[in-house]
């Protein structure tokens, strides 16, 4: 069963889930994480600190709403629109990330919060 978490960006909460994968479990267990937030076009990455490798969901095709891993930055990602790799609307990773959850609230409310500097995440 996913796990049903809240990310909260500027005191604005999103319903999103992390999958039952080994990756998504390692991230669940380390809840509450608070982190910086850098941008990267449309997309919020930010540091984790969980060392996982690269799994079976790895890809670099990923669409507005998914949370990936990305291990080189031992960091989450969560997509909400086209980044500097783009080429048509879908947001393109730096380098592959495991798919490790999804948002259920709509991604363009993140367009809203760019410029935010923190983030939480937490169980719901």
């Amino acid at each position: 069963m996913p796990e049903k978490i809240k990310i909260i960006i500027d005191e604005k909460e999103l319903k999103a889930e992390l999958f039952d994968t080994e990756c998504g479990k390692k991230i669940t267990d380390a809840l509450p994480i608070e982190s910086k937030i850098n941008e990267w076009g449309d997309e919020f990455y930010f540091s984790i600190g969980i060392k996982m490798p690269l799994d079976n969901t790895a890809t670099t095709k990923v669409k507005a709403g998914d949370i990936g891993y990305w291990p080189p930055g031992e960091a989450l990602a969560i997509f909400f629109g086209k980044t500097p790799l783009s080429t048509g609307q879908d947001p393109v990773p730096a380098s592959e990330v495991n798919i490790v959850g999804r948002l259920i609230d709509s991604p363009s409310i993140l367009k809203s919060l760019k410029g935010a500097k923190k983030v939480r995440i937490e169980k719901e």
